[in-house]
């Protein structure tokens, strides 16, 4: 049944259309009001039916933001992790539930799920759009918590731009960008070099050491111009990083320190043609491989090597055909194949690579039944042949109450299957106290062949409820209420709630005789999220704006709420005695701070100078379990909530010149151990020179 119906959501637009087309060619779009990821189609934002955020180019110059991590942190709903690089979590969600795209594709490359925000580089990026909530019924798998998509500038409005840029710890960023136009041809080229003397970025750092880093990045994009109604997108990638790691772990009272090195290379390749057949329909299809290949060498103090390795392959093609049939219908159908694979010394074999294969097919319409309501529904089916597979439906709806009010709900689910480590994962860590990971499909049978062996201390009863995974399914309803009553004044009220199925978690199944842990993947349980985010701008005056952001997050696991509920969990109190956990004192899902707030004056004038100054607050966070019992609560160990201080200043010059001086976490807060991607106070100075385009 599951083959037949993708065969007919893959073949239907064949049948009708004869070709098949994805989203508009995104380096073309003229203007911040235009978005593209929500639909994979270009909608005007006032119409867009999901929460959708814009970060514009102008934005991301005036914070002095160089790298992804640098302006998602500033953003409402958005949380970042600092364990195996910088993750995003949207509303709550861990960051590999969260999707990142270039131009509508993915980076890959992951470790324990997160994909490390500081690879990637800010200097050609004319906006980031991130729509929150489930998107798997657009994106797949990875999406089930939101997607961020970074869009290159593709314009010609400037050939031509340098800057250079010097801060703290000695970290230089220097880049350059071109441009050059014809009739029917396009070309814009993007370098980026970036070094520093850095400091800890490591998770569990028992102190602040220094991480130089160079890291090198280009991308290069070239359109060529067939015909009136035809054309080739070409797109190349590279980036190539060197991290210099001394590292220390704590582990079981026990720290361990290493020193060595970290060779990250990455590269994609995209192509894209694009035809229009009428203004009613139009069609492309993209190909698009990337490589993310990583080597790292450690050697602990006691002379114990460290080594690991990953690879990891990516292959997509993909065609999606966008139909107007008429005023108040739109249709969009899209069909799909995925391979991909990774070699990895954390698994059995760094030699083999663990392939997989996906076939995927959706369609999406919008109907307008009358000028203030639109209404989107859209379905995708993922035949995971690996892992696992899915049907991933959504709907949403826009009504317009009037010119200052709108309303938006939105109902989808999204999943996740399980991936490769969650599988295959055959690691043990030398440089962090000699503890395992295995992946499900063989924890049982390394775990008991080890045990029979007499090298197992202990086996926990988790450890017996072992088995295949399932897919994560996701729920999630999102409604927000617009209020714009005039050009000055914009307020957003967002109330949303997501609920997880078949939650995978990493759990301790076991020790080894030295009191090393084991740990695995299960299948445990029913998570949510949910809460409220209140965002509003203001214009005090001309070039002067105000603008904040609050969010309210409340998380849980609801097998654990019913354990609590019936009496029968216990925590420790500050004297070490036991006492009945109540729910007030249930802290909910790790990692997770129940208050955040954005706060941000920015100021401009027609003469080029700018000013900015943010505040970020985030409050207290669970962090370790430590109190004798399985779940979260006020008895366990949390990270203090903080106040971090942003500011810059500078100016553009009409002859092309502009000059920049800032200030990041200027009241200097540290949490060595919490927050080791945090540094002390920093500061940088900036001068750029660009050549504008005066047509």
């Amino acid at each position: 049944m599951k083959k037949i119906s993708i065969s007919l959501l893959l073949v239907l637009p064949i049948c009708i259309f004869g070709q098949i087309k994805v989203m508009k060619d995104t380096l073309q779009m003229d203007g911040d009001s235009v978005v593209v990821t929500a639909n994979r189609s270009e909608r005007k934002l006032s119409n867009v039916t999901v929460p959708v955020t814009i970060i514009n180019n102008k934005q991301i110059q005036q914070i002095g933001a160089l790298r992804l991590t640098d302006v998602l942190k500033e953003q409402p709903g958005l949380t970042m992790t600092s364990g195996f690089g910088v993750g995003v979590k949207l509303q709550g969600l861990s960051p590999d539930y969260t999707i990142i795209l270039i131009n509508g594709e993915p980076l890959v490359g992951r470790t324990a799920g997160v994909l490390d925000l500081n690879r990637i580089a800010l200097g050609n990026i004319k906006k980031i759009e991130i729509v929150k909530g489930p998107s798997s019924s657009l994106y797949g798998s990875e999406a089930m918590a939101g997607v961020i998509n970074i869009i290159t500038d593709g314009s010609y409005s400037i050939p031509v731009q340098t800057s250079l840029r010097y801060g703290t710890y000695k970290t230089i960023d220097a880049s350059i960008s071109t441009a050059l136009k014809t009739k029917s041809f396009f070309y814009q080229g993007f370098y980026n070099n970036y070094s520093t003397d850095g400091y800890s970025i490591r998770p569990f750092t028992a102190s602040r050491v220094t991480t130089p880093i160079k890291r090198f990045s280009t991308n290069q994009q070239f359109k060529f111009n067939i015909s009136d109604n035809t054309s080739l997108v070409i797109g190349a990638r590279f980036t190539d990083e060197l991290i210099k790691n001394e590292i220390s772990v704590s582990n079981g009272g026990v720290t361990v320190t290493s020193n060595g090195e970290e060779h990250i290379t990455d590269y994609n390749f995209s192509s894209t043609l694009n035809h229009r057949f009428s203004n009613a329909l139009k069609t492309n299809f993209r190909a698009y491989q990337t490589n993310y290949d990583l080597k790292q060498s450690l050697l602990t103090v006691s002379g114990q090597p460290y080594v690991d390795i990953l690879n990891h392959l990516f292959r997509r093609i993909e065609n999606q055909t966008d139909w107007v049939v008429s005023k108040s219908l739109i249709g969009i159908f899209g069909a799909g194949a995925v391979w991909e694979g990774v070699k990895s010394s954390r698994y059995d074999s760094e030699k083999v690579r663990k392939n997989n294969a996906i076939q995927y097919g959706f369609t999406q319409w919008e109907y307008l039944p009358f000028n203030k309501l639109t209404i989107i529904g859209g379905i995708r089916f993922d035949r995971n042949e690996t892992f696992a597979s899915a049907w991933s439906p959504k709907l949403s709806l826009l009504y317009k109450l009037n010119k200052a009010n709108k309303i938006k709900l939105s109902v989808g689910q999204g999943f996740k299957a399980p991936d490769f480590r969650q599988l295959y994962l055959d690691f043990t860590n030398a440089a962090a106290g000699s503890y395992s990971v295995y992946g499900s499909a063989q924890a049982q049978k390394v775990i008991s062949n080890l045990n029979a062996l007499g090298q197992i201390g202990s086996l926990y009863d988790n450890f017996y409820q072992l088995k295949a995974l399932q897919p994560e399914y996701s729920t999630g309803i999102h409604l927000t209420w617009d209020y714009e009553p005039n050009p000055k004044t914009f307020i957003s009220v967002q109330a949303f709630r997501n609920d997880i199925k078949n939650l995978i978690e990493v759990q301790q199944v076991g020790a080894y005789v030295t009191g090393a842990q084991i740990y695995s993947y299960l299948n445990i349980g029913r998570a949510f999220t949910t809460g409220i985010e209140l965002e509003a701008k203001y214009q005090l005056a001309k070039g002067l704006m105000i603008s904040g952001g609050y969010q309210y997050l409340k998380t849980g696991d609801k097998d654990e709420i019913a354990e609590i509920k019936t009496g029968t969990v216990f925590s420790r109190d500050a004297n070490g005695y036991s006492q009945r956990l109540s729910l007030k004192n249930y802290a909910g899902l790790p990692n997770n701070s129940k208050h955040k707030v954005q706060c941000k004056i920015n100021y401009y004038n027609t003469n080029g100078f700018f000013a900015n100054l943010r505040a970020l607050y985030r409050s207290k966070w669970a962090v370790n379990n430590t109190n004798g019992n399985s779940v979260f609560d006020e008895g366990d160990d949390f990270a203090k909530g903080y106040i971090s201080l942003h500011a810059s200043i500078g100016k553009d010059y009409k002859n092309g010149f502009g000059v920049q001086i800032g200030a990041d976490n200027i009241g200097n807060y540290i949490d060595m151990l919490n927050l080791p991607n945090l540094p002390g106070s920093t500061f940088f100075g900036t001068i750029k020179y660009q050549i504008l385009n005066k047509k």
